[in-house]
Protein backbone atom coordinates (compact mmCIF):
# COMPACT_ATOMS: atom_id res chain seq x y z
CA UNK A 1 0.00 0.00 0.00
CA UNK A 2 2.76 2.44 0.92
CA UNK A 3 4.56 1.76 -2.35
CA UNK A 4 1.45 2.55 -4.37
CA UNK A 5 0.84 5.82 -2.54
CA UNK A 6 4.47 6.83 -3.03
CA UNK A 7 4.23 6.22 -6.76
CA UNK A 8 1.22 8.49 -7.09
CA UNK A 9 2.84 11.23 -5.02
CA UNK A 10 5.95 11.10 -7.17
CA UNK A 11 3.90 11.34 -10.32
CA UNK A 12 1.81 14.26 -9.16
CA UNK A 13 4.75 16.35 -8.00
CA UNK A 14 5.29 19.26 -10.36
CA UNK A 15 8.55 20.18 -8.67
CA UNK A 16 11.30 17.71 -7.97
CA UNK A 17 12.46 18.75 -4.53
CA UNK A 18 15.59 16.66 -4.92
CA UNK A 19 16.57 18.19 -8.23
CA UNK A 20 19.74 20.21 -8.32
CA UNK A 21 19.13 23.87 -9.17
CA UNK A 22 20.95 24.93 -12.31
CA UNK A 23 21.31 28.13 -14.24
CA UNK A 24 18.42 29.70 -16.14
CA UNK A 25 20.75 30.83 -18.89
CA UNK A 26 19.68 29.87 -22.39
CA UNK A 27 22.38 29.56 -25.06
CA UNK A 28 21.74 30.06 -28.76
CA UNK A 29 23.94 27.48 -30.47
CA UNK A 30 22.77 27.92 -34.02
CA UNK A 31 20.41 29.82 -36.32
CA UNK A 32 20.73 30.47 -40.05
CA UNK A 33 19.39 33.99 -39.50
CA UNK A 34 18.80 36.16 -36.44
CA UNK A 35 17.27 39.63 -36.12
CA UNK A 36 15.06 41.80 -33.95
CA UNK A 37 11.49 42.69 -34.90
CA UNK A 38 9.93 45.43 -32.79
CA UNK A 39 6.48 44.13 -33.67
CA UNK A 40 7.27 41.02 -31.61
CA UNK A 41 8.41 42.97 -28.59
CA UNK A 42 11.28 45.16 -27.43
CA UNK A 43 13.60 42.35 -26.31
CA UNK A 44 12.41 39.61 -28.64
CA UNK A 45 14.91 38.09 -31.03
CA UNK A 46 13.71 36.22 -34.12
CA UNK A 47 15.69 33.12 -35.04
CA UNK A 48 15.16 31.49 -38.44
CA UNK A 49 16.49 28.22 -39.86
CA UNK A 50 18.02 25.22 -38.03
CA UNK A 51 17.60 26.76 -34.63
CA UNK A 52 19.48 25.04 -31.81
CA UNK A 53 19.26 26.27 -28.21
CA UNK A 54 20.50 24.81 -24.93
CA UNK A 55 19.71 25.18 -21.25
CA UNK A 56 21.79 23.11 -18.90
CA UNK A 57 22.02 19.67 -20.58
CA UNK A 58 18.74 20.01 -22.51
CA UNK A 59 18.75 20.92 -26.20
CA UNK A 60 15.93 22.61 -28.14
CA UNK A 61 15.58 22.33 -31.93
CA UNK A 62 13.08 24.06 -34.25
CA UNK A 63 12.71 25.59 -37.69
CA UNK A 64 12.35 29.05 -36.14
CA UNK A 65 11.95 30.68 -32.76
CA UNK A 66 11.14 33.90 -30.88
CA UNK A 67 13.45 34.43 -27.91
CA UNK A 68 13.26 37.03 -25.16
CA UNK A 69 16.64 37.07 -23.53
CA UNK A 70 15.43 39.29 -20.68
CA UNK A 71 12.46 37.17 -19.59
CA UNK A 72 14.01 33.81 -20.66
CA UNK A 73 10.86 32.97 -22.62
CA UNK A 74 10.97 31.55 -26.12
CA UNK A 75 8.54 30.05 -28.68
CA UNK A 76 9.63 27.37 -31.12
CA UNK A 77 7.93 26.78 -34.48
CA UNK A 78 8.05 23.83 -36.85
CA UNK A 79 9.78 20.48 -36.28
CA UNK A 80 10.19 21.16 -32.58
CA UNK A 81 12.50 18.71 -30.84
CA UNK A 82 13.52 18.73 -27.18
CA UNK A 83 16.36 16.40 -26.32
CA UNK A 84 16.06 16.01 -22.56
CA UNK A 85 18.74 13.37 -22.08
CA UNK A 86 20.19 10.35 -23.82
CA UNK A 87 16.89 8.42 -23.63
CA UNK A 88 14.11 11.06 -23.73
CA UNK A 89 13.11 13.05 -26.80
CA UNK A 90 10.00 15.22 -27.26
CA UNK A 91 8.59 16.34 -30.63
CA UNK A 92 5.82 18.78 -31.61
CA UNK A 93 4.92 21.51 -34.08
CA UNK A 94 4.82 24.37 -31.54
CA UNK A 95 6.67 25.03 -28.27
CA UNK A 96 6.26 27.65 -25.55
CA UNK A 97 9.07 27.55 -22.99
CA UNK A 98 9.71 29.37 -19.70
CA UNK A 99 13.44 29.30 -19.03
CA UNK A 100 13.00 30.47 -15.42
CA UNK A 101 10.68 27.67 -14.31
CA UNK A 102 11.96 25.26 -16.99
CA UNK A 103 8.38 24.55 -17.95
CA UNK A 104 7.39 23.72 -21.53
CA UNK A 105 4.08 23.69 -23.36
CA UNK A 106 3.91 21.64 -26.57
CA UNK A 107 1.16 21.77 -29.19
CA UNK A 108 0.03 19.64 -32.16
CA UNK A 109 1.20 16.09 -32.86
CA UNK A 110 3.17 15.88 -29.64
CA UNK A 111 5.35 12.77 -29.26
CA UNK A 112 7.51 11.84 -26.28
CA UNK A 113 9.94 8.94 -26.83
CA UNK A 114 11.69 7.36 -23.88
CA UNK A 115 13.50 4.09 -24.54
CA UNK A 116 10.67 1.71 -25.58
CA UNK A 117 7.93 4.05 -24.34
CA UNK A 118 6.11 6.42 -26.72
CA UNK A 119 3.60 9.05 -25.56
CA UNK A 120 1.35 10.74 -28.15
CA UNK A 121 -1.10 13.60 -27.63
CA UNK A 122 -2.13 16.97 -29.08
CA UNK A 123 -1.19 19.09 -26.08
CA UNK A 124 1.34 18.35 -23.37
CA UNK A 125 3.25 20.18 -20.68
CA UNK A 126 6.70 19.13 -19.59
CA UNK A 127 8.28 20.13 -16.31
CA UNK A 128 12.04 19.69 -16.69
CA UNK A 129 12.66 20.05 -12.96
CA UNK A 130 10.13 17.40 -11.99
CA UNK A 131 10.70 15.29 -15.13
CA UNK A 132 6.93 15.29 -15.47
CA UNK A 133 5.02 15.17 -18.76
CA UNK A 134 1.28 15.92 -18.49
CA UNK A 135 -1.57 15.66 -20.97
CA UNK A 136 -5.01 16.97 -19.89
CA UNK A 137 -7.12 15.84 -22.83
CA UNK A 138 -6.57 12.39 -24.31
CA UNK A 139 -3.25 10.71 -24.78
CA UNK A 140 -1.78 7.36 -25.79
CA UNK A 141 1.25 5.58 -24.37
CA UNK A 142 2.68 2.53 -26.12
CA UNK A 143 5.47 0.28 -24.91
CA UNK A 144 6.45 -2.70 -27.04
CA UNK A 145 3.17 -4.59 -27.58
CA UNK A 146 1.20 -2.65 -24.95
CA UNK A 147 -0.98 0.38 -25.61
CA UNK A 148 -2.75 2.52 -23.00
CA UNK A 149 -5.19 5.36 -23.71
CA UNK A 150 -6.69 7.77 -21.19
CA UNK A 151 -8.38 11.15 -20.97
CA UNK A 152 -5.72 12.50 -18.60
CA UNK A 153 -2.24 11.28 -17.90
CA UNK A 154 1.23 11.92 -16.51
CA UNK A 155 4.62 10.43 -17.26
CA UNK A 156 7.80 10.64 -15.16
CA UNK A 157 10.71 10.00 -17.51
CA UNK A 158 13.27 9.77 -14.68
CA UNK A 159 11.55 6.85 -12.93
CA UNK A 160 9.79 5.52 -16.05
CA UNK A 161 6.31 5.58 -14.48
CA UNK A 162 3.05 6.62 -16.16
CA UNK A 163 -0.16 7.68 -14.43
CA UNK A 164 -3.49 7.38 -16.27
CA UNK A 165 -6.79 8.94 -15.18
CA UNK A 166 -10.34 8.70 -16.55
CA UNK A 167 -11.50 6.34 -19.30
CA UNK A 168 -8.31 4.28 -19.20
CA UNK A 169 -8.14 1.55 -21.87
CA UNK A 170 -5.13 -0.75 -22.13
CA UNK A 171 -4.66 -3.05 -25.12
CA UNK A 172 -2.33 -6.05 -24.86
CA UNK A 173 -1.77 -8.86 -27.39
CA UNK A 174 -4.58 -11.05 -26.08
CA UNK A 175 -6.56 -8.98 -23.58
CA UNK A 176 -7.78 -5.47 -22.66
CA UNK A 177 -7.80 -3.43 -19.47
CA UNK A 178 -10.47 -0.85 -18.70
CA UNK A 179 -9.91 1.21 -15.57
CA UNK A 180 -10.67 4.45 -13.80
CA UNK A 181 -7.14 5.06 -12.54
CA UNK A 182 -3.99 3.14 -13.47
CA UNK A 183 -0.26 3.52 -12.76
CA UNK A 184 2.22 1.80 -15.09
CA UNK A 185 5.79 1.20 -13.91
CA UNK A 186 7.32 0.53 -17.32
CA UNK A 187 10.76 -0.62 -16.15
CA UNK A 188 9.33 -3.23 -13.79
CA UNK A 189 6.37 -4.10 -16.09
CA UNK A 190 3.93 -3.42 -13.23
CA UNK A 191 0.44 -1.92 -13.47
CA UNK A 192 -1.33 -0.64 -10.35
CA UNK A 193 -5.11 -0.10 -10.19
CA UNK A 194 -6.81 2.55 -8.05
CA UNK A 195 -10.45 2.24 -9.08
CA UNK A 196 -12.89 -0.14 -10.76
CA UNK A 197 -10.88 -2.17 -13.27
CA UNK A 198 -11.75 -4.87 -15.81
CA UNK A 199 -9.25 -7.15 -17.51
CA UNK A 200 -10.86 -9.24 -20.21
CA UNK A 201 -10.43 -11.38 -23.31
CA UNK A 202 -12.73 -13.69 -25.28
CA UNK A 203 -12.79 -16.26 -22.46
CA UNK A 204 -12.63 -14.45 -19.13
CA UNK A 205 -13.17 -11.14 -17.38
CA UNK A 206 -11.20 -10.22 -14.25
CA UNK A 207 -12.62 -7.37 -12.15
CA UNK A 208 -11.37 -5.57 -9.06
CA UNK A 209 -11.44 -2.19 -7.36
CA UNK A 210 -7.80 -2.09 -6.34
CA UNK A 211 -4.65 -4.08 -7.06
CA UNK A 212 -1.78 -4.68 -9.48
CA UNK A 213 -0.83 -6.67 -12.53
CA UNK A 214 2.65 -7.88 -13.54
CA UNK A 215 2.64 -7.79 -17.35
CA UNK A 216 5.82 -9.91 -17.52
CA UNK A 217 4.69 -12.81 -15.31
CA UNK A 218 0.95 -12.21 -15.98
CA UNK A 219 0.21 -12.40 -12.25
CA UNK A 220 -2.62 -10.16 -10.99
CA UNK A 221 -3.59 -9.18 -7.46
CA UNK A 222 -7.04 -7.63 -6.92
CA UNK A 223 -8.60 -6.38 -3.71
CA UNK A 224 -11.82 -4.80 -2.38
CA UNK A 225 -14.09 -7.45 -4.04
CA UNK A 226 -12.61 -9.16 -7.07
CA UNK A 227 -14.35 -11.34 -9.65
CA UNK A 228 -13.09 -13.79 -12.26
CA UNK A 229 -15.88 -14.75 -14.64
CA UNK A 230 -16.80 -16.33 -17.95
CA UNK A 231 -20.21 -16.71 -19.63
CA UNK A 232 -21.34 -19.49 -17.27
CA UNK A 233 -19.38 -19.21 -14.00
CA UNK A 234 -17.93 -16.59 -11.70
CA UNK A 235 -15.47 -16.60 -8.79
CA UNK A 236 -15.78 -13.63 -6.39
CA UNK A 237 -13.84 -12.81 -3.23
CA UNK A 238 -12.55 -9.92 -1.12
CA UNK A 239 -9.03 -10.65 -2.35
CA UNK A 240 -7.81 -12.61 -5.36
CA UNK A 241 -4.56 -13.65 -7.03
CA UNK A 242 -4.76 -14.77 -10.65
CA UNK A 243 -2.00 -15.90 -12.99
CA UNK A 244 -3.27 -15.54 -16.52
CA UNK A 245 -0.42 -17.63 -17.96
CA UNK A 246 -0.89 -20.67 -15.73
CA UNK A 247 -4.64 -20.24 -15.14
CA UNK A 248 -4.15 -20.47 -11.35
CA UNK A 249 -6.30 -18.32 -9.06
CA UNK A 250 -6.46 -18.03 -5.27
CA UNK A 251 -9.46 -16.32 -3.68
CA UNK A 252 -9.63 -15.27 -0.03
CA UNK A 253 -12.43 -14.12 2.30
CA UNK A 254 -16.15 -14.29 1.54
CA UNK A 255 -15.58 -16.38 -1.57
CA UNK A 256 -18.55 -17.06 -3.87
CA UNK A 257 -18.67 -19.41 -6.86
CA UNK A 258 -21.75 -19.09 -9.07
CA UNK A 259 -22.79 -21.30 -11.98
CA UNK A 260 -25.64 -19.87 -14.04
CA UNK A 261 -26.01 -23.00 -16.18
CA UNK A 262 -26.42 -25.40 -13.28
CA UNK A 263 -28.09 -22.75 -11.11
CA UNK A 264 -25.73 -23.32 -8.22
CA UNK A 265 -23.78 -21.18 -5.75
CA UNK A 266 -21.03 -22.15 -3.29
CA UNK A 267 -19.83 -19.84 -0.52
CA UNK A 268 -16.71 -20.20 1.63
CA UNK A 269 -13.54 -18.47 2.81
CA UNK A 270 -10.88 -19.96 0.55
CA UNK A 271 -10.82 -21.18 -3.05
CA UNK A 272 -8.12 -22.27 -5.46
CA UNK A 273 -8.63 -22.59 -9.20
CA UNK A 274 -6.45 -24.48 -11.69
CA UNK A 275 -8.19 -23.40 -14.88
CA UNK A 276 -5.76 -25.02 -17.31
CA UNK A 277 -6.41 -28.48 -15.85
CA UNK A 278 -10.11 -27.94 -15.07
CA UNK A 279 -10.06 -28.11 -11.26
CA UNK A 280 -11.30 -25.89 -8.43
CA UNK A 281 -11.07 -26.41 -4.66
CA UNK A 282 -13.07 -24.57 -2.03
CA UNK A 283 -12.95 -24.86 1.77
CA UNK A 284 -13.53 -23.21 5.12
CA UNK A 285 -17.12 -22.57 6.28
CA UNK A 286 -18.66 -23.89 3.06
CA UNK A 287 -22.30 -23.47 2.10
CA UNK A 288 -23.75 -24.47 -1.27
CA UNK A 289 -27.13 -23.76 -2.86
CA UNK A 290 -28.51 -25.65 -5.84
CA UNK A 291 -31.60 -24.02 -7.33
CA UNK A 292 -33.73 -26.89 -8.68
CA UNK A 293 -37.07 -26.63 -10.45
CA UNK A 294 -38.77 -28.74 -7.78
CA UNK A 295 -37.04 -27.27 -4.74
CA UNK A 296 -33.80 -25.70 -3.54
CA UNK A 297 -30.98 -27.95 -2.31
CA UNK A 298 -28.71 -26.67 0.45
CA UNK A 299 -25.39 -28.36 1.25
CA UNK A 300 -22.25 -27.94 3.33
CA UNK A 301 -18.91 -29.71 3.69
CA UNK A 302 -15.38 -29.05 4.87
CA UNK A 303 -13.94 -29.16 1.34
CA UNK A 304 -15.43 -29.23 -2.17
CA UNK A 305 -13.65 -29.98 -5.47
CA UNK A 306 -15.14 -29.01 -8.84
CA UNK A 307 -13.86 -30.60 -12.06
CA UNK A 308 -14.79 -28.96 -15.34
CA UNK A 309 -14.09 -29.09 -19.07
CA UNK A 310 -11.26 -26.68 -19.93
CA UNK A 311 -12.87 -25.78 -23.27
CA UNK A 312 -16.59 -25.45 -22.48
CA UNK A 313 -16.15 -24.76 -18.73
CA UNK A 314 -19.02 -27.22 -18.07
CA UNK A 315 -18.80 -28.83 -14.63
CA UNK A 316 -18.26 -32.59 -15.00
CA UNK A 317 -17.74 -33.80 -11.43
CA UNK A 318 -18.17 -32.54 -7.88
CA UNK A 319 -16.41 -34.06 -4.87
CA UNK A 320 -17.19 -33.09 -1.28
CA UNK A 321 -15.28 -34.31 1.78
CA UNK A 322 -15.78 -34.42 5.54
CA UNK A 323 -18.97 -33.47 7.34
CA UNK A 324 -20.97 -33.46 4.13
CA UNK A 325 -24.60 -32.50 4.81
CA UNK A 326 -27.44 -31.52 2.51
CA UNK A 327 -31.05 -30.45 2.86
CA UNK A 328 -34.04 -30.27 0.58
CA UNK A 329 -37.60 -30.21 1.84
CA UNK A 330 -38.22 -33.79 0.64
CA UNK A 331 -34.76 -35.32 1.22
CA UNK A 332 -31.82 -34.82 3.59
CA UNK A 333 -28.49 -36.58 3.90
CA UNK A 334 -25.05 -36.79 5.47
CA UNK A 335 -21.74 -38.60 4.86
CA UNK A 336 -18.01 -37.95 4.86
CA UNK A 337 -17.42 -38.34 1.14
CA UNK A 338 -19.71 -37.43 -1.78
CA UNK A 339 -18.99 -37.69 -5.51
CA UNK A 340 -21.40 -36.30 -8.12
CA UNK A 341 -20.72 -37.35 -11.73
CA UNK A 342 -22.70 -35.27 -14.23
CA UNK A 343 -22.29 -37.70 -17.15
CA UNK A 344 -23.73 -40.58 -15.10
CA UNK A 345 -26.31 -38.38 -13.37
CA UNK A 346 -25.21 -40.19 -10.24
CA UNK A 347 -24.24 -39.24 -6.69
CA UNK A 348 -21.93 -41.57 -4.77
CA UNK A 349 -21.95 -41.30 -0.96
CA UNK A 350 -19.29 -42.99 1.15
CA UNK A 351 -18.26 -43.26 4.82
CA UNK A 352 -21.32 -43.63 7.05
CA UNK A 353 -23.84 -42.23 4.57
CA UNK A 354 -27.41 -41.65 5.73
CA UNK A 355 -30.39 -40.32 3.77
CA UNK A 356 -33.75 -39.23 5.16
CA UNK A 357 -36.78 -39.00 2.90
CA UNK A 358 -40.06 -38.05 4.54
CA UNK A 359 -40.42 -40.55 7.41
CA UNK A 360 -37.74 -42.96 6.10
CA UNK A 361 -34.09 -43.28 7.03
CA UNK A 362 -31.76 -45.09 4.60
CA UNK A 363 -28.17 -46.12 5.25
CA UNK A 364 -25.40 -48.49 4.17
CA UNK A 365 -21.65 -48.66 3.81
CA UNK A 366 -22.21 -46.79 0.55
CA UNK A 367 -25.18 -45.13 -1.15
CA UNK A 368 -25.51 -44.42 -4.88
CA UNK A 369 -28.19 -42.00 -6.05
CA UNK A 370 -29.35 -42.08 -9.69
CA UNK A 371 -30.92 -38.86 -10.99
CA UNK A 372 -33.18 -38.51 -14.02
CA UNK A 373 -34.65 -35.24 -15.24
CA UNK A 374 -33.27 -33.43 -12.15
CA UNK A 375 -35.16 -35.75 -9.77
CA UNK A 376 -34.11 -38.85 -7.80
CA UNK A 377 -34.84 -42.03 -9.80
CA UNK A 378 -33.35 -44.66 -7.51
CA UNK A 379 -31.17 -45.16 -4.48
CA UNK A 380 -28.73 -48.11 -4.12
CA UNK A 381 -27.43 -49.05 -0.65
CA UNK A 382 -24.77 -51.73 -0.09
CA UNK A 383 -23.50 -53.54 1.87
CA UNK A 384 -25.13 -53.49 5.30
CA UNK A 385 -28.11 -51.71 3.81
CA UNK A 386 -30.77 -50.56 6.23
CA UNK A 387 -34.06 -48.70 5.79
CA UNK A 388 -36.00 -47.51 8.81
CA UNK A 389 -39.44 -46.01 8.52
CA UNK A 390 -41.56 -44.63 11.29
CA UNK A 391 -44.89 -46.41 11.55
CA UNK A 392 -47.91 -44.14 11.22
CA UNK A 393 -48.71 -44.58 14.92
CA UNK A 394 -46.02 -46.46 16.81
CA UNK A 395 -42.75 -48.25 16.23
CA UNK A 396 -40.54 -48.61 13.17
CA UNK A 397 -40.83 -50.57 9.97
CA UNK A 398 -37.39 -51.93 9.00
CA UNK A 399 -35.74 -53.35 5.90
CA UNK A 400 -32.26 -54.86 6.05
CA UNK A 401 -30.07 -56.67 3.52
CA UNK A 402 -26.77 -56.86 1.68
CA UNK A 403 -28.08 -54.63 -1.09
CA UNK A 404 -31.23 -52.53 -1.19
CA UNK A 405 -32.51 -50.46 -4.10
CA UNK A 406 -35.20 -47.86 -3.44
CA UNK A 407 -37.09 -46.63 -6.52
CA UNK A 408 -38.68 -43.19 -6.49
CA UNK A 409 -41.73 -41.77 -8.21
CA UNK A 410 -42.63 -38.11 -7.84
CA UNK A 411 -39.84 -37.62 -5.24
CA UNK A 412 -41.35 -40.36 -3.04
CA UNK A 413 -40.31 -43.98 -2.55
CA UNK A 414 -42.47 -46.16 -4.80
CA UNK A 415 -41.02 -49.59 -4.06
CA UNK A 416 -37.96 -51.24 -2.54
CA UNK A 417 -36.03 -54.26 -3.80
CA UNK A 418 -33.99 -56.07 -1.12
CA UNK A 419 -31.51 -58.77 -2.13
CA UNK A 420 -29.11 -60.84 -0.05
CA UNK A 421 -30.09 -61.94 3.47
CA UNK A 422 -33.20 -59.80 3.31
CA UNK A 423 -34.97 -59.08 6.59
CA UNK A 424 -37.97 -56.96 7.49
CA UNK A 425 -39.98 -55.92 10.50
CA UNK A 426 -43.36 -54.58 9.52
CA UNK A 427 -46.15 -53.20 11.74
CA UNK A 428 -49.23 -54.68 10.08
CA UNK A 429 -52.45 -52.65 10.40
CA UNK A 430 -55.98 -53.01 9.11
CA UNK A 431 -57.94 -50.32 7.26
CA UNK A 432 -58.85 -48.44 10.43
CA UNK A 433 -55.15 -48.40 11.46
CA UNK A 434 -55.70 -50.94 14.26
CA UNK A 435 -52.59 -53.01 14.84
CA UNK A 436 -52.93 -56.61 13.61
CA UNK A 437 -49.41 -57.61 14.59
CA UNK A 438 -45.76 -57.20 13.96
CA UNK A 439 -44.49 -59.22 11.03
CA UNK A 440 -40.95 -60.65 10.97
CA UNK A 441 -39.74 -61.85 7.57
CA UNK A 442 -36.51 -63.36 6.20
CA UNK A 443 -35.71 -64.42 2.64
CA UNK A 444 -33.09 -64.22 -0.08
CA UNK A 445 -34.93 -61.39 -1.84
CA UNK A 446 -37.88 -59.10 -1.20
CA UNK A 447 -39.95 -56.69 -3.27
CA UNK A 448 -41.65 -54.10 -1.08
CA UNK A 449 -44.44 -51.85 -2.36
CA UNK A 450 -45.16 -48.40 -0.91
CA UNK A 451 -48.39 -46.46 -0.76
CA UNK A 452 -48.95 -43.07 0.88
CA UNK A 453 -45.36 -43.15 2.18
CA UNK A 454 -46.01 -46.45 4.04
CA UNK A 455 -45.23 -50.12 3.34
CA UNK A 456 -48.40 -51.89 2.19
CA UNK A 457 -47.15 -55.07 0.48
CA UNK A 458 -44.11 -57.35 0.78
CA UNK A 459 -43.27 -60.20 -1.59
CA UNK A 460 -40.52 -62.57 -0.48
CA UNK A 461 -38.51 -64.95 -2.68
CA UNK A 462 -36.43 -68.04 -1.76
CA UNK A 463 -35.72 -69.35 1.75
CA UNK A 464 -38.71 -67.59 3.21
CA UNK A 465 -39.24 -67.39 6.96
CA UNK A 466 -42.10 -65.34 8.27
CA UNK A 467 -43.73 -64.87 11.67
CA UNK A 468 -46.51 -62.57 12.83
CA UNK A 469 -46.48 -61.60 16.51
CA UNK A 470 -49.19 -59.79 18.44
CA UNK A 471 -47.66 -56.72 20.13
CA UNK A 472 -48.18 -58.21 23.61
CA UNK A 473 -46.01 -61.22 22.74
CA UNK A 474 -42.97 -59.15 21.88
CA UNK A 475 -39.99 -59.55 24.14
CA UNK A 476 -37.39 -56.86 24.89
CA UNK A 477 -35.98 -55.32 21.72
CA UNK A 478 -37.64 -57.91 19.47
CA UNK A 479 -39.15 -55.09 17.43
CA UNK A 480 -35.67 -54.04 16.24
CA UNK A 481 -33.45 -55.75 13.66
CA UNK A 482 -29.76 -56.14 14.53
CA UNK A 483 -27.93 -52.94 13.71
CA UNK A 484 -30.98 -50.73 14.19
CA UNK A 485 -30.00 -47.13 14.90
CA UNK A 486 -32.48 -44.29 14.50
CA UNK A 487 -30.52 -41.10 13.80
CA UNK A 488 -33.27 -38.52 13.77
CA UNK A 489 -31.14 -36.13 15.86
CA UNK A 490 -28.44 -36.17 13.13
CA UNK A 491 -30.81 -35.22 10.32
CA UNK A 492 -29.90 -31.89 8.67
CA UNK A 493 -32.37 -29.04 9.09
CA UNK A 494 -32.92 -25.90 7.04
CA UNK A 495 -31.73 -23.68 9.89
CA UNK A 496 -28.11 -24.89 9.71
CA UNK A 497 -27.68 -23.63 6.14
Amino acid sequence: MAKYKLLILLLLLTINVFAQKKTTTIHILNADKADYDERLGKDVQRLIGNVVMRQDSTYFYSDSAYYNEKTKFFDGFGNVHIKVNDSTDIYSKLLKYNGNTKFAELFHDVVLKDDSTVLKTQYMTYDRVGHLATYPNHGTITRNDKKLVSKKGYYRDDIKVAYFRKDVVGTMPDYKIVSDTLVYDTDNEMMYFYGPTNMYNKENTLFGNYGWYNTATELAYLDQRATLMNKEQSLTADTMYYNKKTGYAKALSDVIIEDTVNKAMIRGELAELWKNIGKCMMTDNLHAIYYEEVDTLFATADTIYLYFDTISNDIQRIKAFYNVRFFRNDIQGKCDSLHYVMADSAVYMRTEPVIWAENSQMSGDSINIIIKERAIDSLLMRPNAFIIQQDSIKGYNQVKGKQITAYFKGNEIDHIFNEGNAETIYWLRDDDTSLIGINFSQSAEMDIKMRNKQIYNIKSYNSIKETLYPEEQLKDNMEYLKGFLWKEDEKPTRDEF
